[in-house]
């Protein structure tokens, strides 16, 4: 009640329940005024897809409330704030008071909710990052931080990668540590999870492997000739005994 009024203030209320036995009566302030929720025109204000600039009222791990008008409040999910940045705290984008421009993702006017995203105001980036760092291509990245499980790396366009430890082998065989700007390959890329993986390691290390592929491939492709003409010896000469011994048989006969 403090954010709304202060003792000593005089305000207008309607009573809402009496009761004389108790000496009880309950009031109300908003019943003043008529419900945003009611209005004929909440539908088409607030259509699925339109873009609204509402003031940042408070703050959640998982998101953030934003009041587009008095008496309407919709939630912005701590995913829904950007599409490269990795945002875990609403904090680390916005502050309260901040205002900020959505678009309105879900009404449901039976249960007062109303679900508002601003990164769905630009075009998703990662369907043109798809081309960008297709498996197979290389890029220049700094390493930001490690830990037992690998580093995070800076790549272009301000998007962050992920190696593993095994990958983050250099060729004189240390390993990459944090702030070192070297060439990485995409391993992995997943436009749905927005997650690329890099190898330093393959920078080096799969070059050497067409060839012992191509060698192994000969091998194979000798044994398999090789193979292959065995049995096609033996069925020969199975055949010239089954011809020899016919024509004794059509000689002895004879």
């Amino acid at each position: 009640p403090a954010d709304f009024v202060k003792v000593g203030d005089e305000i207008e209320a309607v009573v809402l329940t009496l009761d004389k036995d108790e000496r009880k009566m309950s009031l109300g302030i908003k019943q003043l005024t008529e419900d945003p929720w009611t209005k004929n025109d909440m539908g088409t204000k607030y259509a699925v897809g339109s873009k609204h600039t509402g003031v940042v009222r408070n703050l959640t791990n998982f998101g953030l409330f934003l009041e587009l008008e008095e008496g309407i409040d919709g939630l912005v999910h701590v995913s829904d704030l950007s599409w490269t940045k990795k945002i875990k705290h609403p904090s680390e984008f916005v502050k309260v008071g901040d205002e900020l421009a959505v678009a309105v993702l879900e009404l449901d006017v039976d249960n007062r909710r109303l679900a508002l995203g601003h990164k769905q105001l630009e075009e998703n980036p990662w369907d043109t990052f798809e081309s960008v760092f297709p498996i197979g291509s290389e890029h220049k990245c700094t390493v930001v931080s490690k830990n037992d499980k690998g580093a995070v790396l800076e790549l272009p366009y301000g998007l962050e990668g992920f190696a593993t430890v095994k990958n983050l082998e250099k060729e004189d065989g240390s390993q990459v540590e944090v702030g070192e700007a070297l060439d990485f390959k995409v391993t992995e890329f997943s436009k749905d999870d927005k997650r690329i993986v890099l190898s330093h390691t393959a920078m080096f290390r799969e070059e050497a492997k067409p060839a012992k592929k191509e060698a192994k491939k000969k091998s194979d492709s000798g044994s398999a000739s090789t193979s292959s003409s065995a049995p096609a010896e033996k069925s020969t000469l199975g055949d010239l005994d089954a011809l020899t011994q016919l024509k004794e048989q059509m000689e002895g006969k004879k």
